[in-house]
């Protein structure tokens, strides 16, 4: 597992920010900015202002995906984080896990560099609790988001949706998405049955449009098979958003193969 996460550029970390809202963050670097010695993870990256995890406070639960979107690889560190300076976060790690491949959808990203180098990647807006027809457009056409989630004792959690593009719907500016089998682990369900807080990420890798999401989620159940149970588990998210942002993302990948694995939308 070190050595899968010394080979990645890419993670995705879920914390509250100072208001202790939850979000979840992408961070890029070069090959090698994420090593592990021990139970110790060391990140060489940290969210740049304006995000809204800039200045994370130590000391508070943190959870970390990296994946690998072309090889369809990806695994999960979770703990506590220790030290948060510019450009440094130390997680001491008390559960680190891979996941299977399904759900992914294969592209090679390649780094877009940015012409405000000081601010990181330009933020378009920042609104509360409401979503923009554009903003709907990118969530109803995105084939993969990422999820965050908490518990009081067990801590953050930061994980990986995909499925054909409008697995997401939006509806009077709800958005929900049908839970899909996986690994039976239920982590984010699990997490969401006993701590609503949750943030969800989208990111266009053609365009670089991003955008984050925190807010509130529940756990649905419905008939299986009924409308918009795509993989037929009876089981859907729904999430309110409180606060939303707009940004740009630092990766970008115009390519796409979707996973075989994605169920056929069920209306």
């Amino acid at each position: 597992m070190a050595k899968f996460l010394e080979q990645r550029n890419l993670a995705f970390v879920t914390a509250r920010d100072s208001a202790g809202r939850l979000w979840t963050s992408a961070l890029c670097g070069e090959r090698g900015f994420l090593h592990g010695q021990g139970s110790s993870l060391t990140v060489e990256a940290a969210p740049q202002s304006p995000d809204p995890l800039h200045g994370l406070k130590p000391g508070q639960p943190i959870g970390l995906l990296t994946i690998d979107l072309a090889i369809r690889r990806r695994v999960r560190v979770n703990g506590l984080l220790t030290i948060s300076r510019p450009g440094l976060l130390q997680i001491d790690a008390d559960q680190a896990f891979g996941n299977c491949p399904s759900y992914i959808q294969q592209r090679v990203l390649e780094p877009v560099a940015h012409d405000r180098a000081d601010d990181g990647p330009g933020v378009q807006e920042i609104a509360d609790s409401v979503l923009s027809a554009e903003h709907e457009r990118l969530i109803r056409r995105a084939d993969t988001f990422f999820l965050g989630t908490t518990h009081p004792q067990r801590g953050a959690d930061s994980s990986h949706k995909g499925g054909n593009p409008g697995f997401v719907r939006v509806e009077n500016g709800v958005i929900w998405w049908p839970d899909y089998a996986g690994n039976n682990l239920f982590n984010s369900l699990g997490n969401i049955a006993v701590d609503p807080d949750a943030a969800l990420l989208f990111i266009d890798f053609a365009s670089g449009g991003l955008l984050q999401l925190s807010g509130r989620a529940e756990l649905e159940w419905v008939v299986p098979g009924a409308a918009g149970d795509d993989g037929g588990t009876g089981r859907r998210v729904r999430f309110h958003p409180q606060h939303v942002r707009a940004g740009t993302a630092e990766l970008r990948g115009a390519d796409v193969a979707f996973s075989p694995h994605n169920p056929a939308l069920a209306g």
